[in-house]
């Protein structure tokens, strides 16, 4: 999973030097930087700067290659032209196996990669250890295989059960058709895969089960609203989000009028889609909501917060997004 210590080794020298190349051309930053060493030593967020404008101007390793101000040999050059086909997103750190890590590229067309690591598995650089993870780096070829360029940011979001059960899923049928990328030469470019959505379980609920008629009619409340205020997408979610709550044993849905419940699931379901945010449309304020459903602030608050704590709701779940807001998952994530 990681680079032995020499290719550690000639890999550190040749980026820092074509780093320390683009400073002196572009002059990035204000530092005084005079060796490839010192820029090495340069706090991350300078580095990132530098990383950054190179990105912006492909065009400067040829500078590089051309001037060879390093003395470095024919193969030591051709490592660093490679980087041409340098790799920048977001990706989920999914797997990190005995033999390399997996990113999946959260942009589409969602492709998986094999990714060697550089001093260290790329999971100790987190804070809290934690895998599947949200980071966002630079993805570089290296003698052919993978490796990246030594600066990971991560973004604290939370991978609901159905969004793991999709990217292990996508995972899965990428390897059994041998597409999962372990190359960055351009002519071996990968196919595009598809990460499949969460699958929606199919449940019945026994004519028996005492929850059975609350359950209908809090999904009647939530469907009528959906369909006056809001859209069928949003209808589908707050009647899954019903149905959920209806097979807890106890189900909350039996203690309450259903207008509560309805308002409560509307709530919850709009706060992880900012349904507050009047960019949005549709959007509505959670006072409004109350007001339809008949019932006060207090208690349709009350109802949303119980809903989060009993189906355990986080800001970014997946499980209960739009499908235009999960598209932008990376960018609301570095706004988190």
């Amino acid at each position: 999973m990681l680079l032995d210590i020499q290719d550690l080794a000639t890999f550190f020298k040749l980026h820092r030097a074509l780093m320390f190349f683009v400073n002196q051309r572009l002059n990035v930053l204000s530092e005084n930087v005079s060796t490839p060493d010192e820029f090495s030593n340069l706090a991350p967020q300078s580095r990132v700067r530098v990383r950054e404008a190179w990105l912006a101007t492909p065009g400067l390793i040829d500078d590089f290659v051309r001037d060879n101000t390093g003395k470095f040999t024919d193969e030591e050059l051709e490592i660093v032209r490679s980087w041409k086909s340098a790799v920048k997103s977001r990706f989920c750190l999914f797997r990190e196996l005995k033999r390399h890590a997996v990113l999946i590229d959260l942009s589409p067309p969602h492709h998986i990669y094999e990714v060697l690591a550089l001093s260290q598995p790329m999971s100790e650089l987190l804070a809290d250890r934690t895998i599947p993870a949200t980071i966002e780096t630079v993805l570089l070829p290296f003698r052919g295989r993978i490796v990246y360029d030594g600066i990971l940011a991560k973004f604290t979001v939370s991978f609901g059960p159905g969004v793991r059960r999709a990217l292990a899923t996508a995972y899965r049928d990428a390897k059994a058709l041998h597409n999962v990328v372990n190359s960055l030469s351009p002519a071996e470019a990968p196919q595009a895969i598809t990460i499949p959505k969460p699958r929606k379980k199919q449940t019945t609920v026994s004519p028996s089960d005492p929850s059975k008629s609350r359950s209908a009619e809090v999904i009647r409340l939530v469907d009528d609203f959906c369909r006056d205020h809001l859209n069928k997408e949003y209808a589908e979610i707050c009647h899954r989000m019903a149905e959920k709550l209806s097979r807890k044993r106890p189900s909350p849905l039996l203690e309450g009028r259903p207008g509560g419940w309805a308002s409560g699931i509307v709530r919850a379901v709009g706060g992880i889609n900012f349904l507050h945010d009047k960019s949005q449309t549709p959007h509505m304020l959670a006072a409004d909501i109350d007001q339809h459903f008949g019932v006060s602030h207090a208690t349709g608050s009350a109802k949303a917060a119980s809903i989060r704590t009993a189906l355990r709701l986080s800001p970014y779940d997946e499980e209960w997004m739009l499908t235009k807001i999960a598209a932008r998952i990376p960018l609301l994530k570095f706004f988190r």
